[in-house]
């Protein structure tokens, strides 16, 4: 019988709130969680049964790749934020496209769902959701599985980012 996954969106600076709540949720599942980071600056080559993927970077000038390799520090930090969890956790690094990455490594596995985090505010997220969109909406309208986002600050009163006051 095949594993149940639950995938989580990571990336470098993220609160571990989203990682926690991820794990805690397939631990519910009693599911594999399994975190992916996605590296925009590249662009895949080959993808694996596994979900993995060979990959190379955008920009010919790169003269630091040493191929998709999931940040060794990144998991040690994402192994002790889910100890307090009975789980066990795999790491994906893929490239591209963050949320048609994340969708196309649930298909891949038949994930339960994805969790990610929604955005911390601030003029460079604002800046970022108008030119491109945020990851959640993206996955929330372009791939059939259910999407938890983490909300890391939610706005208590007042006008939403959107919202003109």
């Amino acid at each position: 019988m095949k594993d149940r996954t639950i995938v989580v969106g990571v990336t470098t600076h993220q609160p571990s709130m989203v990682v926690r709540v991820a794990a805690h949720v397939a631990n519910n599942f009693e599911a594999v969680l399994v975190c992916a980071h996605v590296d925009a600056g590249a662009y895949v080559v080959q993808q694996y049964p596994d979900g993995s993927v060979d990959s190379r970077p955008i920009d010919a000038d790169t003269t630091e790749w040493n191929g998709p390799i999931f940040d060794p520090e990144m998991a040690d930090r994402i192994t002790a934020w889910t100890a307090a969890e009975p789980v066990r956790v795999e790491f994906r690094e893929l490239a591209g496209d963050i949320a048609h990455a994340l969708g196309r490594l649930a298909e891949v596995l038949g994930s339960e769902m994805i969790v990610v985090g929604s955005h911390r505010g601030g003029l460079r997220s604002s800046m970022h959701d108008f030119f491109g969109g945020s990851v959640a909406v993206h996955l929330a309208h372009r791939q059939p599985r259910p999407l938890l986002v983490v909300p890391l600050s939610p706005a208590a009163e007042g006008a939403l980012p959107w919202e003109s006051e």
